[in-house]
């Protein structure tokens, strides 16, 4: 009903389209009326087909099927899973353009960086979870070359042919309330005046929704579909006897590539844990910050323990905002089969203490793919571990 959107403005991105299988609106792709609407706009063909997920798209990568990508404010190769598997893609595309406020592990992969204004440095609207746009107004100039990310695309779009010429974002605004029958009544202007407006909002005489389904739902009658209960991609057996869940730390946000810029949330949490519950660490003698090694299917990590009750026994939790300790490099890139998302709560891994002898020097953990330094201080490849053995 209300789901808590994992980024700031997610539900705004969603609501104008940002996603492969719709227009604004939530008006499909594959409704012959909806894409007739969108192509007497904006004067061109629109495809009849969905566009790909991200996951998908790092797949077709691999298949030589996408070979130029473009990433705004996106960090795949700490974000997305199997990062092994999206930093090999990256690396094959013939360009790849970066758009971004702050530099990123992604972006180290890129031909072309385009530094973007930060919310501070423009104009908008963010839409939150209760559906409320909400009006932006520009505190500060941007820094250095710096541009709102609606004048990049102008820019880049006028170059390539297409006359896209918007002089401020409250044309955006109109243009979007013509085309997207909820966002009908919601211009800049009437969200000078209050706290926002919440769609579906019609028209201009319209005060928007408060209650989406106060007496029945936008669809009518409820509908109940049940589904079959399918077991993850990978189980645990013998060899990964443990199920590495990830997600976020209460002090960091996402990827790290802005809260990890500040000291004062460094401060609260300055370094990666996995998390494990005690029963677990007492069989396997680790105790609170020992250092233990973490493998799955697809590598390996050494990060500090942290004994606790959060996590039941046979499950290990590790957040995924430490570039240092990425985990996932150890996650795998199976999805759903219907929604796409990828299994980041489930994978296979092992869990071990590290011994060190005492006064021996630590050998810097630097990690490595294929001869190429890969910056992530903690990670170390399945086949360097086998030399180390040996």
């Amino acid at each position: 009903m209300n789901p808590l959107r994992g980024q700031n403005n997610v539900q705004g991105a969603c609501d104008v389209g940002a996603l492969p299988d719709v227009y604004s609106g939530y008006q499909k792709v594959v409704d012959p009326a909806a894409r007739k609407k969108f192509e007497l706009a904006w004067s061109r063909p629109m495809p009849e087909t969905p566009g790909l997920t991200l996951t998908e798209m790092i797949d077709a990568i691999h298949e030589g099927k996408i070979r130029a990508l473009y990433i705004m404010g996106e960090n795949p190769v700490i974000s997305d899973p199997d990062s092994t598997h999206v930093r090999e893609a990256l690396a094959k595309l013939d360009f790849l353009a970066v758009q971004d406020i702050f530099p990123s592990d992604t972006a180290e992969y890129a031909h072309v960086i385009l530094p973007a204004a930060s919310f501070a440095e423009k104009d908008g609207t963010y839409t939150n979870t209760e559906r409320r746009v909400q009006k932006i107004r520009k505190a500060v100039p941007s820094p250095g070359e710096a541009k709102p990310d609606y004048e990049i695309i102008c820019g880049i779009a006028q170059l390539m042919g297409y006359p896209m010429d918007y002089q401020a974002a409250h044309e955006i605004m109109e243009e979007i309330a013509i085309l997207t029958p909820s966002y009908g009544g919601i211009l800049h202007h009437r969200l000078d005046a209050n706290f926002g407006l919440q769609w579906p909002c019609f028209g201009m005489d319209h005060p928007g929704t408060p209650y989406l389904h106060r007496k029945k739902f936008t669809r009518g009658m409820g509908a109940f579909i049940p589904v079959e209960f399918i077991p993850p991609a990978e189980p645990t057996d013998s060899e990964y006897p443990f199920i590495l869940t990830t997600g976020r730390s209460y002090f960091h946000y996402h990827t790290g590539t802005m809260c990890r810029r500040t000291a004062t949330l460094e401060r609260e949490e300055p370094e990666c844990m996995v998390e494990i519950n005690p029963a677990d660490a007492e069989r396997l003698e680790i105790r609170a910050n020992d250092l233990v090694r973490v493998t799955s299917r697809r590598g390996c990590l050494e990060v500090k323990a942290r004994v606790t009750n959060t996590v039941p026994e046979g499950i290990i939790f590790i957040p995924f905002h430490f570039r240092e300790a990425a985990v996932n490099l150890l996650t795998i890139n199976a999805v759903d089969p219907n929604a796409k998302i990828p299994e980041f709560k489930v994978c296979a891994a092992a869990v071990e203490p590290v011994r060190r002898r005492p006064g021996a020097r630590q050998a810097p953990r630097i990690g490595y793919y294929e001869g190429m330094r890969i910056g992530l201080d903690l990670y170390i490849p399945p086949e360097e571990m086998q030399r180390r053995e040996k």
